[in-house]
């Protein structure tokens, strides 16, 4: 234990931790903390932009992750050390709110913690610092307010906010137009007004085919084949069942014991069991129910029963899958055959089992109540697809974010440069030591456009000078990938444009997580 881990009561040591601690202070702490947190940041750095590089992750299992999105890059390493912990919640908290901006968050939370290090040794005094840095974020988010170019989005812009989104993330930048047009036409699909059902937009993935095969259903998919292989492949208008039930022999609560003494018997019993089992198909059928999807089993001769009377049926749907066939036909959830009814029915345009592969699922499109609607995407490997997964959830929540949170700002780090001047600007207005705070925090928002020239090949001293002469002389320019390099030029003039909720919440978060572990000075750890 270390000597902190003691006191003096009457010339006596008196030990207050026990044994196994370990204790850090002071600079020693802080050093340790910032170091940690800037190693998270450094991590995530080359992913930034659309020429960001990727990152391959394997787990100890030999599981492997390719990916550039940074909320997923966190996640996946292993990160013990508790003050880095905290640059990835930064990231988990940039996805869970606005779903981008991850990789921004982290970066600007590490450079911030660079920043105040040199503070520290300046000998500013942490509360002064994050006095300081509080200020900064405030004059951070009134230029992103300042900043918004359009409120109320056309599909065009809410295009152009998606491609944004998923350029450089695995998805090709043609492809990366087609994708962007789907997501927006799901969007509209489940919109009302300013208000976004996200959660009604599910996203199914299969191996096989190119990205630019992905394609909006309006509908669910529900990855099962028919329970029996002379039931209907498709069904037009169907009439649509849901049942949480086992279509199979019931058995009794009591643990009885049955003497068979004859055939007839015997026979009798057998008859009993397939009426039971008929019966179940035939009261479906009377319902005037097409297609059935059951949560439990469905007995072989069940099966065979409802293929006679021409109806499609599904068994062992996962219990979210039936709630989405619910959502998109009407259908009400029943317990039991006994008490289906033709009211609890949905009803859908058509339901049709497709074959990709070797593997089948069924697709049910046109729904009566409709409220949920599906992205089938498509890719050439399962780690494209994951990744296609991870930018079509990225271009989805930011598009959904353009809409209900305060429209869109220009992006390609034009934002940044103008978060930074404006930040310099009213610096001075800021008395004491906490105005170098402010200043550092605007040198540390400058490290997203420097990264996305770093990342473009371009030199970023070069950059960042011209991107400073653009915005002193009133252009909002930004640093625009073009063929193998990069320009300056006005991000809004080619498309690249990003959610005002996104640059917010990574001012709010990044700023959050590095103040918090820069007031940290003492670092308790029991072994």
């Amino acid at each position: 234990m270390s000597q902190s881990g003691q006191r003096r009561t009457g010339g006596q040591p008196l030990f207050i931790l026990s044994e196994d601690t370990e204790r850090t202070e002071g600079d020693d702490a802080q050093s340790s903390n910032i170091t940690a947190g800037k190693a998270v940041s450094q991590s995530v750095r080359t992913t930034l932009g659309p020429r960001g590089m990727d990152k391959m992750l394997v787990s100890d299992d030999g599981d492997v992750v390719i990916t550039n999105d940074g909320a997923t890059i966190l996640d996946e390493m292993d990160i013990e050390h508790p003050a880095a912990q905290m640059l990835v919640e930064v990231a988990e908290t940039q996805e869970e709110e606005v779903g981008d901006g991850t990789t921004t968050a982290s970066i600007l939370a590490g450079e911030l913690l660079k920043n105040a290090e040199s503070l520290l040794d300046d000998e500013v005094h942490p509360t002064t610092i994050v006095e300081g840095y509080h200020e900064a974020a405030r004059l951070a988010k009134e230029s992103i307010a300042e900043g918004v170019v359009a409120g109320d989005l056309e599909d065009e812009q809410l295009v152009q906010v998606a491609e944004s989104s998923m350029t450089g993330k695995g998805t090709g930048d043609v492809a990366a137009t087609d994708l962007a047009e789907t997501v927006v036409d799901t969007i509209r699909a489940v919109r009302d007004g300013e208000e976004v059902q996200r959660d009604d937009i599910a996203i199914h993935t299969r191996v096989g085919g190119a990205s630019s095969a992905t394609e909006l259903i309006e509908g669910v998919i529900v990855d099962e084949e028919p329970a029996h292989g002379n039931m209907p492949r498709s069904v037009e208008d169907a009439a649509i069942a849901a049942l949480d039930a086992d279509l199979e022999i019931k058995e009794s609560n009591i643990d009885a014991e049955y003497e068979v003494t004859d055939v007839d018997q015997f026979n009798a019993a057998l008859e009993a069991e397939e009426e039971q089992l008929r019966g179940y198909a035939d009261e479906i059928a009377a319902t005037g129910a097409d297609v059935v999807f059951v949560d439990g089993d469905i007995e072989d001769q069940v099966g065979t029963y409802l293929a006679e009377h021409g109806i499609l049926a599904f068994e062992d749907i996962d219990g979210d899958d039936l709630t989405d066939v619910c959502a998109v036909t009407g259908a009400s959830r029943v317990g039991s055959v006994e008490t289906l009814e033709e009211d609890d029915l949905g009803e859908a345009d058509a339901t049709e089992v497709e074959k990709h592969d070797d593997d089948e699922h069924v697709v049910v499109e046109g729904g009566a109540a409709a409220k949920a609607v599906t992205i089938f995407a498509r890719g050439g490997t399962e780690h494209v697809v994951d990744e296609l997964e991870r930018a079509l959830s990225d271009a989805l929540d930011v598009v959904t974010a353009s809409i209900a949170s305060g429209g869109v700002v220009p992006g390609a780090g034009a934002t940044e440069i103008q978060i930074a001047n404006y930040v310099r600007e009213n610096a001075a207005g800021v008395e004491g030591r906490k105005q170098l705070a402010v200043e550092a925090f605007a040198d540390a928002v400058d490290v997203i456009p420097r990264t996305l020239a770093e990342n473009t090949g371009l030199d970023p001293i070069d950059a960042l000078v011209d991107l400073r002469a653009e915005h002193d002389a009133g252009n909002a320019y930004g640093l625009i990938s073009e063929g193998q390099t990069g320009v300056v030029d006005d991000p809004i003039e080619h498309g690249v444009l990003d959610p005002a909720a996104v640059k917010r919440e990574a001012v709010e978060s990044a700023n959050e997580a590095a103040t918090m572990i820069v007031r940290i000075d003492d670092v308790i750890a029991s072994n």
